[in-house]
């Protein structure tokens, strides 16, 4: 009995963290621009590449990961995938995931580099975000230039900051709780994400100032530009997607 309870229950679990249906088509030849978009049970991306896909559900730059074969950056998809239940956007990461290793055969390791990146740290007023009971569930979601968090760590937010700069931000402020903010920058920023090389990033972060200032002024934190132990995603393996 303890057995088959045990087997019900991962079932049960994998249903959860896994998409109910999802279509994966190559994208028409010649479409222009990405786009990804979650609604209630459904995502939607259009004419994404897999090492987008790979960021979008793990939360990281694509400075972050390694290795992988040239496909995975120059072949696009359309896809379309629905949960049988309304999720938030971290939970649609996780399905993301469970996605890519079903549908890709995706499997990797991690591993710590030394990267140009940003360091998030308290500014000398100490951190405006509202502290969030210790049990509260994380939950995140952005929109183009808005980020609300719920029960959000520092290590958390640090996370979603890299995917938004789309260059390594680690977390040095030495806050151990969790935080409920939102947080606003102008819609009208280039972000660093437009840049293919992290380190042109660096160099024109000007061009992010509404962000940096939105992160000093609205949280009483700071991004610190230098040399960061990152987190590493390698590729140990990947194929083309398995048919519908």
């Amino acid at each position: 009995m303890r057995s088959i309870s045990f087997l019900l229950v991962s079932a049960l679990c994998l249903q959860a963290t896994s998409f109910e249906v999802a279509s994966i088509k190559p994208s028409r030849p010649g479409s222009e621009g990405s786009d990804i978009d979650v609604d209630n049970a459904l995502l939607r991306m259009r004419n994404v590449t897999v090492k987008r896909c790979i960021m979008r559900a793990y939360s990281i730059p694509e400075s972050e990961i390694m290795n992988g074969p040239k496909w995975i950056s120059e072949n696009r998809y359309d896809i379309d995938a629905k949960a049988d239940h309304p999720v938030a956007s971290d939970e649609i990461a996780t399905m993301l995931q469970s996605l890519l290793t079903e549908r890709f055969d995706f499997s990797f390791h991690h591993d710590s580099r030394v990267l140009s990146g940003y360091a998030l740290v308290q500014t000398s007023g100490g951190i405006k975000a509202e502290v969030a009971p210790p049990d509260t569930v994380s939950e995140t979601s952005k929109s183009r230039n808005h980020l609300r968090a719920k029960g959000c760590s520092m290590q958390r937010f640090a996370m979603r900051l890299s995917a938004i700069l789309n260059i390594p931000v680690v977390d040095a402020t030495g806050l151990q709780g969790k935080y409920d903010f939102d947080l606003r920058w102008s819609p009208d920023d280039m972000q660093a994400s437009t840049f293919s090389n992290p380190s042109q990033a660096l160099q024109e972060s000007s061009k992010d100032a509404s962000l940096f200032t939105a992160v000093r002024e609205q949280l009483g934190l700071k991004l610190e530009s230098r040399k960061v132990n990152a987190d590493v995603l390698i590729i140990d393996r990947i194929q083309p997607p398995t048919a519908n």
